[in-house]
Formats: structure tokens, sequence, C-alpha cells
């Protein structure tokens, strides 16, 4: 029969670090005041974020939970947006640059008219 492997750390730390090292700018500075290493932090996280999407998560991280994906998704539309801005930025001055050629070269400029 297999045994069990047992761990070194117990939830509740690994718990509290994932919850740190959400919110912490220095990654490697944590794993040190904590003493384990970097890559143990990123695995802790995955597995923790894993085990709330198949709904094992704690009760009082369901409004994190819920707030972090509301978050990504205005990322998500944020980046999308940006994009879309740069397009039309990139249109409108393809436009002028038309427009300023055919006034210099004595060209009438375009306009539309519309017929009702």
């Amino acid at each position: 029969m297999a045994r069990k492997r047992v761990s070194r750390h117990p939830n509740e730390f690994r718990r509290l670090a994932v919850k740190r090292f959400n919110s912490c700018e220095n990654i490697v500075a944590l794993a040190k005041e904590l003493g384990i290493q970097r890559t143990l932090l990123y695995k802790w996280q995955k597995q923790f974020e894993a085990a709330e999407a198949i709904g094992d998560s704690i009760p009082g991280n369901a409004r994190e939970t819920r707030l972090r994906k509301e978050l990504d998704q205005v990322k998500r539309l944020l980046v999308d947006k940006a994009l879309e801005v740069d397009f039309f930025k990139g249109a409108l001055q393809r436009v002028e640059a038309r427009r300023q050629r055919k006034v210099d070269s004595g060209e009438k400029t375009s306009t539309v008219t519309f017929v009702a």
C-alpha cells in the first residue's frame, strides 16, 4: 500500500502565505521571510486557484474571488478598448495624411454627399 506524503507546511500556513503572496510586491523577500522557496509560493497559489475553481473555496473568500474575477474581466476590457483606440488613431492619421497630400497637390478634397 502506498504511503501518504506528509506535508511539511500545514494548510493554514499555505493559505496565509498565498494570501500574502497575492498582495505582495517583492516575492523573493516574502519567500525568504517565510523560509520557503519562491517556486513553492507559485505552486501553492496554483493549487488554491484550482481548488477555488472547482468550488472548494472558503466562504469568507467568496467575495474576494468574485472581485478578482470581475477585476480580470475589467482588465481584459481595458486592453480591448486600448487596442481599439490605437487602431482608430492610426486610421485617423492615415486619413489626415491623405487629405494633406490632396490639398498640397491642388486637387479638390473629397466630400461625401448623402442623397435621401
